[in-house]
């Protein structure tokens, strides 16, 4: 199935119709290249060409679109948004600066752009610099080629080592970025220091001909923001008063949060004018492709969800826990509520349902209301509080975000009671509040079975038959039934208490008669 052979940056582009055997065909071709092209003059006379990384980038985007290929994979809610911009940019071979709050998946587009690199690239042979055997660039690669000619020996270098990352902070330093004179290094070869040699060079130098991630661009001190100037405008860099300047070819992806949040620091003007592309970033704004996000990133054994049944409705309650929070009065709109809300979350939420299981010897469980309480710890450490939610308290803060997400999925699946209030007769949660009205009372302690839940929400009259027809199991029914009584809770319906071992639900009201019946009772006595 061979239909065309041609070369591109270097590697034999194998065209297989078998799309079952592309892969493993083009790597054992791969590898016998890499075998017998070993030096310079076998390279030439491959035909192989030298071609920047924006344009190996651009030129393989190109391909995967062609071929409508997913280019990103495992990027959700972004489709219509920010891969388009993202893959304009690469097109205009643009270095980049992705903006937006925390968890907003920045880091992972970056670290996914690597698959738009070819497989292998040829490089001279031990090489600080990943130089191209066509294009060297140091006085000393210069040297090497000038004196062995085809005989300089290359090598192979694989896209997964053309990735560098870097975290900004504020101690970062030029030398760390761009290189500084190694003092030891040229005593020890007996060097001088206007040597080229004893240049130590930083990761930017270090990162030529491969993609470059700096990540949270405005924590950097503008005084060292100022060095990458003149290697984003003229594309070389200078290291303190040499003569040489280094043509450098790299492929820049910065991430940034709004200026607005990041107090620390700021993108200084220059810099930021010289990045070609800025792509805004956000949150999924449907519960399905959070619900995606979320099931893709938590860490959740295989035992576990053998186990622990996790239904739509508990699932659905999780991703409006950070929806509810972006839009809360408590949090600040401005620090954002990460993804990793819902992720961390989820992993809580089964391993609340798991220990519950453990605990009380069962052989498998489904995830309750009741777990949620398991998230609180998820919520606290994932939110930024203004001065409103600092005087609440952050424990507080996290139960009424929980509460709005319960409410917002009761509101969803079942009638607005607040709309059938003053129509009796169309009410259909009369038959549940008459219940609590009589002074019945429904406690679930955390540690209950499923089937001692079950029990206990089936003496709730009516509640039963208002969930029958929404659910799909008897799982389903069991959560279902408890968003019932938390809804109703939550707009005052009924009382709810949260003690630290159960929940209760009854009617405030019916019991306060209770209590003055029973003082009269007494008096009487």
């Amino acid at each position: 199935g061979i239909v065309g052979r041609d070369w591109f940056h270097g590697l034999s582009k194998i065209r297989i119709m078998d799309k079952d055997r592309k892969k493993s065909n083009a790597s054992k071709h791969n590898l016998l290249i890499m075998k017998e092209i070993n030096t310079l003059g076998a390279l030439k006379a491959s035909g192989y060409t030298y071609k920047t990384v924006k344009d190996e980038l651009r030129d393989n985007l190109i391909l995967k679109l062609q071929n409508k290929e997913k280019v990103f994979e495992g990027i959700f809610g972004f489709d219509d948004t920010v891969l388009p911009d993202l893959e304009r940019a690469i097109l205009s071979r643009h270095n980049i600066l992705l903006l937006g709050l925390r968890g907003q998946a920045k880091t992972r587009i970056a670290r996914l752009s690597v698959n738009l690199l070819d497989e292998y690239i040829p490089i001279i042979k031990g090489s600080e610099l990943n130089e191209d055997p066509l294009h060297p660039i140091t006085a000393a690669s210069k040297e090497l080629v000038a004196s062995m000619g085809d005989e300089t020996p290359i090598e192979w270098l694989h896209k997964s080592n053309r990735f560098l990352e870097k975290l900004a902070t504020p101690d970062v330093s030029i030398a760390d970025l761009i290189g500084d004179i190694d003092p030891i290094k040229a005593a020890n070869n007996r060097w001088s220091y206007a040597d080229e040699r004893s240049i130590h060079y930083g990761l930017v130098p270090r990162s030529n001909r491969s993609i470059f991630v700096l990540n949270e661009l405005p924590d950097l001190q503008a005084r060292i923001q100022v060095s990458l100037l003149n290697i984003l405008q003229e594309g070389d860099i200078q290291i303190r008063g040499y003569k040489m300047r280094l043509p450098l070819d790299i492929q820049f992806i910065f991430t940034a949060n709004p200026e607005d949040y990041t107090n620390r620091g700021n993108i200084i003007t220059p810099l930021k004018d010289r990045i070609d592309s800025q792509i805004l970033t956000h949150y999924p704004d449907q519960l399905s492709v959070a619900k995606q996000i979320t099931l893709q990133e938590a860490r959740i054994g295989k035992e576990v969800v053998e186990k622990v049944f996790l239904s739509s409705p508990a699932h659905n309650i999780l991703e409006r826990i950070a929806f509810v929070a972006r839009d809360s009065e408590f949090v600040d709109e401005h620090s954002g509520v990460s993804a990793r809300l819902s992720i961390s979350g989820l992993e809580n939420l089964y391993s609340a349902a798991y220990r519950r299981m453990l605990r009380g010897d069962y052989d498998s469980t489904l995830i309750r209301v009741s777990d949620f309480i398991g998230v609180i710890p998820s919520i606290t450490g994932k939110v930024e509080l203004v001065y409103e939610g600092e005087q609440e308290g952050p424990y507080n803060v996290a139960l009424n975000l929980l509460g709005g997400a319960i409410r917002d999925e009761f509101l969803k699946v079942f009638p607005d009671p607040e709309k059938n209030i003053k129509k009796a007769e169309n009410d259909p949660y009369i038959a549940i509040k008459a219940w609590f009205a009589k002074g019945n009372t429904v406690e679930f302690w955390y540690e209950d079975s499923d089937d001692e839940m079950f029990d206990k929400l089936m003496e709730v009259d009516g509640l039963h038959n208002i969930v029958a027809d929404k659910a799909n199991n008897r799982a389903e029914v069991i959560i279902l039934m408890e968003v019932v009584l938390h809804g109703l809770a939550e707009l005052n319906m009924i009382t709810r208490e949260m003690l630290d071992d159960k929940i209760s639900f009854n009617d405030s009201l019916a019991d306060m008669f209770d209590d003055l019946l029973n003082t009269d009772n007494e008096d009487d006595y």
